[in-house]
């Protein structure tokens, strides 16, 4: 650890504030509800927020081009029009509409987005993907940050963060919040203890290997009362600052919070710009949703696997690769182009978005053991399914994920296209129509490494936030 981490190991929350140097603007944060169903939505404005640190980004990196994600927040000069900061994103909103329930009720969700404070009124603009795979205006708001009903003042941090893997000033680095959610107040140090352990993993894990010094960690918990957090299935009701659960539309391994109020009114006390939470389960599980947050139980043999996972999705926009886990959301019937960068419907080869990565007679489609693959995987789940109906304990879960990538492994070591880059037929929860870029990756099975498609769009996230020291 360097001199400078371990002077910023004994800090509080107003040395943490002193991170983001004294030039840097407040951060203005928008809470809006997001309401609708399948057929339509509705936007509303519910507060802003002036947060308690200053902005934790690079003013002069406030333009997204990385034209990733569902959604886009625009924030413009009310009067001339001038661009002051763009970002994309997901929503749980976005996944729950192609639900079931969806076609059949509607529901509203609390969502947020954040930018540095301007020093005018602005035009607040929420952008969707239309039809044409182009972002269109959907809502538009105006805001002035100096008006009297903005909230300025917040009740004392219900939790201290502890800085984890300091770097340098959070304006010049990758700000990433581990928040723990089922933590009683006996267990922080092993919640300490484990994002310790996580992150090291992630940083040993290429590409964040060797852009690890592009990142400061910080973790925060707020203790309850009980240890873990909500299993409905199993009748297993815990309450929790963040609200976490498993059975997040009705997936029995899906794991995210709906409680966007809460989980921004605790992350507010730490600089971040990306957020992971760890739930205190041993039960396999996790969630992500790009630009807003992950999830990964933390308790579980494959937490390694699981928070760089998940992490893949919130902060690169990295879409899943795998095709024969059943899932809660659908991708919908169209074969429009995806947005994601790792997966293709492959509509051009010519054409096809990680060409550059492609070497001459590659055939497009590329050829993979897929017919004897699926019958493995369809036999894996039918006793992955009669393991969590019988409810058996998690470590005969985990020995069957070992089985499985052990001959999954065995399988791919022997094709001929083991270690092409290339278009795989079989991604994004589909067996036919979509394509992925190398036969295993961490997108894809429980494996280590990530291939060269998601590595580069990580590394271009990275960019975005991160920038070297004078």
């Amino acid at each position: 650890m360097s001199q400078f981490a371990r002077l910023l190991a004994a800090t509080t929350l107003s040395t943490a504030a002193s991170l983001a140097c004294a030039a840097q603007p407040a951060t203005v944060r928008v809470d809006y509800l997001h309401s609708g169903n399948a057929l339509s939505e509705n936007y509303a404005m519910e507060r802003v927020v002036i947060e308690p640190l200053p902005w934790p980004g690079d003013m002069s990196r406030t333009i997204d081009t990385t034209n990733r994600g569902n959604n886009k927040v625009e924030v413009a000069d009310a009067k001339t029009g001038k661009l002051l900061y763009t970002r994309t994103f997901s929503t749980v909103f976005g996944e729950w509409r192609t639900t079931d329930e969806a076609s059949k009720a509607s529901r509203g969700f609390s969502e947020s987005v954040r930018f540095p404070k301007p020093e005018q009124p602005v035009k607040v603009r929420i952008l969707k993907r239309d039809e044409r795979n182009e972002f269109s205006v959907v809502w538009s708001t105006e805001v002035d940050t100096d008006v009297l009903d903005v909230v300025r003042k917040q009740e004392p941090a219900p939790a201290k963060p502890i800085p984890i893997r300091v770097s340098g000033p959070s304006e010049k680095k990758v700000d990433l919040l581990i928040l723990g959610d089922g933590y009683t107040k006996a267990e922080m140090g092993k919640f300490e203890q484990t994002v310790r352990r996580l992150t090291d993993y992630m940083f040993s894990v290429s590409p964040y290997k060797e852009r690890a010094n592009d990142f400061n960690v910080w973790a925060l918990a707020v203790p309850t009362q009980e240890s873990g957090v909500s299993r409905p299935s199993t009748n297993t009701h815990h309450a929790s600052a963040l609200g976490t659960r498993y059975d997040i539309f009705g997936s029995e391994r899906y794991v995210l919070t709906t409680d966007n109020r809460a989980l921004r009114d605790i992350a507010q006390y730490a600089p971040y710009e990306f957020i992971e939470i760890l739930v205190n389960n041993d039960t396999y599980g996790g969630g992500g949703i790009y630009g807003q947050f992950s999830t990964a139980a933390a308790n579980n043999d494959w937490a390694n696997y699981l928070f760089v996972h998940e992490f893949g999705h919130h902060f690169a926009g990295l879409a899943d690769e795998y095709y024969t886990s059943p899932v809660a959301y659908a991708t919908g019937g169209a074969r429009m182009e995806p947005w994601e960068p790792n997966v293709t419907a492959l509509q051009d080869p010519a054409q096809l978005k990680w060409k550059k990565f492609i070497k001459s007679g590659t055939p497009l489609p590329t050829p993979w053991p897929k017919a004897e693959y699926e019958a493995h995987s369809r036999e894996h789940q039918k006793l992955r399914a009669q393991l969590r109906k019988d409810n058996r304990p998690e470590a005969e879960m985990s020995k069957l994920f070992k089985e499985d990538l052990a001959w999954t492994n065995a399988l791919f070591s022997k094709a001929p296209n083991a270690k092409a880059v290339g278009a795989f037929e079989g991604a994004n929860y589909e067996a036919t129509g979509y394509y992925r870029p190398q036969q295993q990756c961490v997108m894809f099975d429980r494996s280590e490494a990530f291939c060269s498609v998601c590595a580069e769009a990580i590394s271009e996230t990275i960019d975005l936030y991160s920038r070297p020291a004078m």
